[in-house]
């Protein structure tokens, strides 16, 4: 598979939707993530990150003007000992849960499928990462209604061992924007992972639609360590 540039891919569609990076900077050194949202509607558009623990959740920017919040507010990140979860939904919390309960990854997703939102039927895009040792690998997946046919969900799950460093995988929620919306499809793009933590977050932040961005989470985990740095940007502020 050909490696793009995430700044082109991002530049190049308006509509994404929401999006998870999970990759390893170039000396090898560290892990990567990113997470980031996008709105349409002034209810998507009506949100921040904000920290929750070792993770964060999202929170309506004004509440007064919260209409439904089954599907905007939830935790995209959440850390269950050495492992890190990121989604783009509540199954956050079903991965964390079952997993405590030592199931696997994809096992608890077979408990969830895509998201109830006629006629796009977004898809449920989840991610984790799992250090230990030294050691380093992670695992993607997408949920997807059947080509729109919401009769049937679609399970795909990708795993990457010993990631490559300066590499990441990049999965998005729809293919680009439309009424209703294309869901993303294929494996996840291989895409460039570069800089520091602050290089990388202006770098997805500046590349992200103007107009539809709303909220960006970076984390960067020392692999020998553990330890971490997080930045999170909200359009709202």
């Amino acid at each position: 598979m050909e490696k793009i540039s995430i700044a082109k891919d991002l530049a190049s569609n308006a509509y994404p939707g929401r999006g998870i990076v999970i990759g390893r900077t170039p000396d090898g050194a560290k892990a990567v993530t990113a997470y980031f949202i996008m709105g349409r509607s002034e209810n998507s558009r009506n949100r921040v990150f904000v920290e929750d623990g070792e993770g964060i959740r999202t929170q309506a920017f004004d509440p007064s003007k919260l209409v439904d919040p089954s599907l905007i507010i939830y935790a995209p990140v959440r850390v269950l000992g050495n492992k890190t979860i990121v989604t783009n939904g509540d199954q956050t919390d079903t991965i964390y849960e079952l997993m405590d309960k030592q199931m696997t990854f994809e096992q608890a997703l077979r408990t969830r499928e895509f998201e109830p939102d006629a006629p796009n039927y977004t898809p449920r895009i989840s991610g984790i990462m799992h250090i230990e040792n030294g050691g380093y690998n992670y695992a993607m997946s997408i949920l997807k209604s059947n080509n729109g046919n919401p009769d049937a969900c679609n399970r795909y799950t990708f795993a990457y061992n010993n990631p490559v460093a300066g590499e990441g995988h990049f999965i998005h929620t729809y293919k680009c924007d439309g009424n209703p919306l294309p869901s993303f499809e294929g494996e996840p793009k291989l895409v460039d992972v570069s800089g520091n933590i602050d290089e990388y977050t202006a770098l997805l932040w500046e590349n992200l639609n103007e107009d539809n961005k709303v909220s960006l989470f970076v984390r960067y985990i020392d692999i020998a360590t553990g330890t971490y740095e997080t930045r999170i940007v909200n359009k709202n502020k």
